[in-house]
């Protein structure tokens, strides 16, 4: 993660919930009262944002707070664990509360259900991957929370990659034409993508040596039959309605990559609360 853009971030979150102060807080601490503050989990999870993402909010709020501890990504989560420990300015304190855990329960949730999606295709060599369909500004948070639980990324941005999707092909009218524009545009040493929804479309992908075919929400048996056609000749995602209860499903059919939505769009946040003493 880009630390600058990240505090940026942080920024502008902060001010989002602050305003113009803490009417609360302010109205009811001293200003030089100082405290104790700590992360504790609610259930179990895997570890995402508490060393990398909550003391950087604490820290941005107030250089006075001190971070005492903080449980190191990608580990695991139990029931009462003190994820962090933090030391300053009550007021401080309480005021960058809400966005560190909003923060860090969502991403600890995205790495909770991306490692289970992963469990479930060991040791078969296919990899779990994100897609775009992350919160808006908070995409390379959510992104990172994905490789922390154990999945890749894909495409970060539209100007990371080629992904020649349905309504590309419905502009250009067939995937021979999407691809011979694109390849007049790109440099050689960039890999081409194709989203197909049949085998027909698959075959055409094939004629026109593209790098990588996404099978869009292709039951296994015409993913099985995709893999068979292509034989080895491009590398396979599938795609579209994946759950963890017929992910395995998919991944022994032999494709290559997995993508899936719900890792940043559907995954639960994870329960985490802060707990304060008053020094």
């Amino acid at each position: 993660m880009d630390v600058n853009v990240l505090k940026k971030a942080i920024e502008k979150f902060l001010h989002e919930d602050i305003g113009s102060g803490d009417i609360t807080s302010e109205a009811t601490l001293h200003a030089d009262q100082t405290g104790t503050a700590e992360f504790v989990a609610k259930g179990s999870f895997v570890v995402c944002g508490i060393e990398s993402v909550a003391p950087l909010v604490f820290k941005t709020q107030s250089p006075a707070i001190d971070i005492i501890s903080a449980s190191r990504d990608k580990t695991r989560a139990l029931p009462g664990d003190i994820l962090l420990t933090a030391k300053g300015p009550v007021l401080d304190l309480l005021k960058a509360e809400r966005v560190a855990l909003n923060l860090v329960q969502r991403l600890c949730g995205i790495a909770t259900l991306t490692s289970r999606f992963a469990e479930k295709v060991k040791p078969l060599p296919v990899k779990i991957l994100d897609t775009r369909k992350t919160t808006p500004g908070l995409r390379m948070l959510e992104k990172y929370a994905v490789r922390v639980g154990g999945g890749h990324n894909h495409r970060f941005n539209l100007a990371d990659g080629v992904l020649i999707k349905d309504n590309h092909i419905e502009a250009c009218g067939s995937i021979k034409k999407a691809v011979t524009r694109m390849r007049e545009r790109i440099p050689h040493t960039m890999k081409i993508e194709v989203e197909a929804t049949s085998m027909e479309q698959v075959r055409e992908s094939l004629a026109c040596s593209v790098d990588i075919i996404m099978l869009d929400n292709m039951d296994p048996a015409m993913m099985r039959e995709a893999v068979k056609i292509v034989g080895g000749r491009a590398l396979l995602e599938a795609s579209g309605s994946i759950t963890l209860d017929n992910v395995r499903q998919v991944a022994d059919t032999g494709v290559d990559y997995i993508s899936i939505g719900a890792l940043t769009h559907s995954a639960p946040a994870c329960d985490i609360s802060m707990r304060l003493r008053s020094a």
